[in-house]
């Protein structure tokens, strides 16, 4: 296998099958035991040794639900086995899951955490200074609590008449992985468990008539010695915690299991973002579309709760109190037994998607689930689910379903791959063509000899496994073939430098990056092989990263590679051509406005080779520049493409110029910091420490950004020309005056459309009242308008440099603002998203009147000039995400 480019140490060792989720934007979260630690790939490493910044989730001890009273006698039947031995007093994460983009209250991703009580809570990034604890965002648990006890969903209780004086009770808790006796406990866990009730679902016991409390005292039993023991309720320390026994309802051991499998919750995943058009949510012309996505949680009662969370309304970078809107659509009785996983995918366009979901349970049967779209917006009646049963792709009486992973791939929508992980250490992949819901098995594998704890796929049909085993194999799929592949023998950059052992023990779990470049797995590490004074103290595991993107996967048939036929730092020519492959197909899968924009991967791999073979990362970039803006590849170097494709920067999506922008920046311009490449962009004045080539890729940025600004100030003056300030739910425009004096300042170099919306301005006498100076922040003195970068006040004792809005240009107010890592610019205020989906600049404005949907105030928080995810600035020993 190849050698690892770099790893994290941890402090907490996982337990449950795939404990390692990748986020959309560039976050890892891996459950280790009763710890959720967040870190970002870029900085992977321990905090405690200065290496990098972490967050982290503690989950919380959580009190039982108060679900029924059951008799004393019944405590010993077998289904209320497991709660009555279970003596767990913390919980741990069973299953984690990240959410889509833009479903925070910031913009980025909430995590979903589902721990062993069978609790799902979901969790956003903290906004306040200096602490790296997630804050929780809302607890599914208790909505779904309440929905069962407000509706009829469990079953009757028992009549009065049959418990009437019978004394009531509370001990015990429920779990699945305890297997000893209250009579068994040591006289130490007895001590610790005097005031403590343990995890899970409260276990109410009706006690006999022998031991009846006192009239009109209501009481209930706690264990002491492995006995139950009358205590005063209204004397206990706990009775704040528990309503009153006798308030609780009477049913049977039976019903008790019943409802406590319904509350245990066991896997969690969440659905891409769907986005529907107003026709398919049957509102309004002028509503713009629905965004959402669904979280679907499975529990031991084998059915899947599905949840829909609505994107915010608006973003905030500095107010964390914005909950998140969550409303139930429906139940799936799914199977007969636990759900162990899940996982969904979405096939088809945007303005009609078409949710699958994919199950598996205990009994060994896999089953894919279809949605009904209209329905996923309609919660009137949850007895009719969103999702009917499209397949039962595995039936029952096989080995558990541990893991599952979807791929609908790129080149052929109506294809969707299934690849199922099984407890016995096999995993089988499934093709579908859902145009005519045939299902085949494309192969089965029992390399692993323990449980598969991951599966994922990447690129076209490249799946990558691991068992408990500690080995991790990657797999091609061709047409119905399935055939295991070596992994690529040399990675680009130096290996790992932190000194952590090797000593593993099994793999729980793996991970792609956004670009397909890269994998990220957790192994646990063997503490008998570790120095016990210090190694076995620190290190309970690793998050190992390794680079894929020279997988051979791609059969080669358009790349040519024009370079030696010779080997460059032990890379052979067949491993360069596959990397040029991986990197482009990545690259092209990123142009897509739809998907995030995360090149962390593929910028890390460019410059790894940069540093190695400078004249491969160019030959690249000159085909990718050549195919993308000049339509073709052409047998021309990179000074040659550079000067050609500025003239067709109006004809390119957004997108495109976005990506241009990150690659001069990072890339090809990373020896300069932000701060520089503003400053010499501003004054258009080449610095002398600029080498040989930059001087090109300089003004290539100058212009895709100026093409970019005069995109966004279009649509700000088309805003105010078509009177969107009186419409709600529109995007409107600020600092039109700053605007406008930008116009003249570069009237000899913008189009004429712009000249036309300007004049149109002017017509209406909009500007006319308006001050165009600004006041300083910090001396009152004003602020003349020179640059939509910067600005300096006229003080009289002090000059101040102000940073300017990269939206409105106005002078940016002293309060937290949104920030690029790219830019490094700031903004106040945020850019319509139709400046992120612009396919060209508008020949003429006047046909995008009747496009209600334009300027919807839906803005999401992203830089107008690079495209990545705004955040707000923290210090470097605070996590924050890193998107290149």
């Amino acid at each position: 296998m190849a050698s690892r480019f770099q790893a994290a140490p941890l402090a907490a060792s996982p337990v449950y099958p795939n404990a390692i989720a990748w986020s959309e934007e560039n976050l890892i979260a891996v459950a280790c035991g009763h710890l959720v630690i967040i870190l970002n790939p870029a900085l992977p490493q321990n905090p405690a040794l200065s290496y990098g910044s972490r967050g982290l989730i503690t989950v919380p001890t959580c009190n039982p639900y108060p679900i029924g009273l059951v008799k004393s006698e019944d405590l010993l039947a077998e289904c209320l086995l497991p709660t009555a031995l279970c003596r767990d007093r913390r919980p741990y994460v069973r299953s984690i899951s990240w959410s889509p983009l833009g479903l925070a209250s910031n913009g980025g991703c909430l995590l979903a955490v589902c721990t062993t009580e069978g609790r799902v809570k979901l969790y956003g990034q903290p906004y306040s200074e200096f602490c790296a604890e997630w804050v929780e965002v809302m607890d599914l648990s208790d909505k779904l609590y309440d929905y069962l006890v407000k509706s009829n969903v469990w079953e009757p209780e028992m009549p009065d008449s049959e418990c009437y004086h019978e004394q009531t009770t509370e001990l015990g808790c429920t779990s699945d992985h305890a297997n000893f006796v209250p009579n068994s406990i040591s006289k130490k866990e007895r001590k610790r468990g005097r005031d403590q009730v343990p995890n899970g679902m409260g276990l109410s016991v009706a006690a006999s008539n022998s031991e009846k409390p006192h009239a009109g005292r209501s009481s209930y039993a706690k264990m002491k010695g492995g006995k139950l023991k009358a205590i005063d309720c209204e004397s206990d320390k706990r009775k704040r915690k528990f309503p009153e026994a006798c308030s609780l309802p009477r049913i049977t051991a039976n019903q008790y299991a019943s409802r406590s499998a319904m509350l245990s919750l066991i896997a969690v995943a969440w659905s891409p973002l769907l986005c529907f058009s107003s026709k398919t949510s049957s509102a309004s012309e002028n509503t713009p579309p629905h965004k959402f996505s669904i979280i679907a949680v499975g529990g031991k009662s084998g059915s899947i709760s599905l949840w829909r969370i609505d994107a915010p309304q608006s973003y905030s970078v500095e107010h964390s109190q914005m909950p998140a809107t969550m409303m139930l659509v429906g139940f799936i009785q799914a199977h007969d037994s636990w759900v162990t996983a899940i996982n969904l995918a979405v096939l088809g366009s945007n303005s009609n998607p078409q949710v699958l979901l994919a199950s598996g349970s205990s009994d060994g049967s896999v089953k894919i689930w279809s949605s009904n779209s209209e329905k996923l917006l309609d919660t009137s009646d949850y007895n009719d689910p969103p999702f009917f049963l499209l397949k039962e792709v595995i039936s029952s009486n096989n080995p558990p379903v541990s893991v599952l992973s979807l791929q609908i791939p790129v080149q052929i929508l109506e294809r969707v791959l299934l690849a199922v992980g099984k407890g016995s250490g096999s995993f089988e992949i499934w093709t579908c063509d859902i145009s005519s819901c045939k299902f085949s098995k494309a192969g089965l594998s029992d390399r692993h000899e323990c449980i598969v704890t991951g599966l994922a796929w990447a690129f076209e049909g490249c799946l990558y496994s691991c068992g408990q085993d500690n080995y991790v194999h990657c797999w091609l799929l061709r047409g119905n073939s399935l055939c295991e592949v070596p992994f690529p023998s040399n990675t680009p950059g130096l290996t790992s430098s932190t000194d952590l052992p090797d000593t593993f023990l099994s793999c729980l779990g793996l991970a792609v990056s956004p670009g397909n470049l890269a994998i990220a797995m957790v192994r646990n590490v063997d503490g008998d092989l570790l120095d016990p004074m210090y190694e076995a103290r620190t290190f309970k595991a690793v998050v190992e990263f390794f680079w894929i993107g020279g997988q051979q996967w791609d059969p080669l048939s358009n790349t040519s590679l024009e370079l030696a036929n010779e080997s460059f730092f032990g890379f052979s020519e067949k491993e360069l051509a596959y990397w040029e492959s991986s990197i482009l197909w990545s690259l092209k899968k990123i142009e897509n406005s739809k998907k995030p924009q995360v090149m962390w991967d593929s910028i890390a791999a460019l410059l790894a080779f940069k540093k190695l073979i400078p004249e491969y990362v160019n030959h690249i970039l000159a085909k990718w520049l050549s195919i993308t803006y000049l339509g073709s590849h052409m047998n021309l170097s990179v000074d040659e493409i550079l000067m050609r494709i500025s003239i067709n920067f109006p004809k390119v999506t957004s997108r495109l110029l976005h990506l241009l922008n990150i690659i001069c920046r990072c890339l090809v311009l990373s020896e300069l910091n932000s701060d520089e490449i503003n400053r010499e962009l501003d004054l258009r004045e080449p610095t002398r420490t600029m080498v040989k080539g930059q001087s090109l890729w300089m003004e290539l940025l100058f212009r895709s950004e100026k093409e970019l600004r005069q995109r966004l100030v279009s649509l700000s003056f088309y805003a105010i020309l078509v009177k969107t300030a009186s419409q709600p739910g529109y995007w409107y425009p600020i600092g039109v005056a700053q605007m406008e004096q930008w116009v003249e300042l570069n009237c000899d170099h913008i189009k004429d459309q712009l000249k036309v919306l300007t004049e149109g301005l002017w017509k209406q006498r909009r500007l006319s009242s308006v001050d165009v100076e600004e006041q300083c922040s910090y001396c009152s003195a004003s602020v003349p308008f020179n640059s939509p970068e910067i600005a300096s006040c006229r003080g009289l004792e002090q000059n101040h440099k102000l940073a300017r809005c990269a939206v409105s240009m106005q002078v940016c107010p002293v309060k937290p603002l949104w920030f690029c890592k790219c830019c490094s610019r700031q903004i106040s205020k945020l850019a319509p998203e139709a400046l992120f989906t612009m396919a060209r600049y508008p020949q003429d404005f006047k046909s995008l009147m009747d496009s209600s949907c334009l300027l919807e105030k839906m803005s999401k928080p992203l830089c107008p000039f690079c495209g990545i995810l705004l955040q707000r600035l923290q210090p470097d020993f605070l996590l924050s995400a890193s998107p290149v």
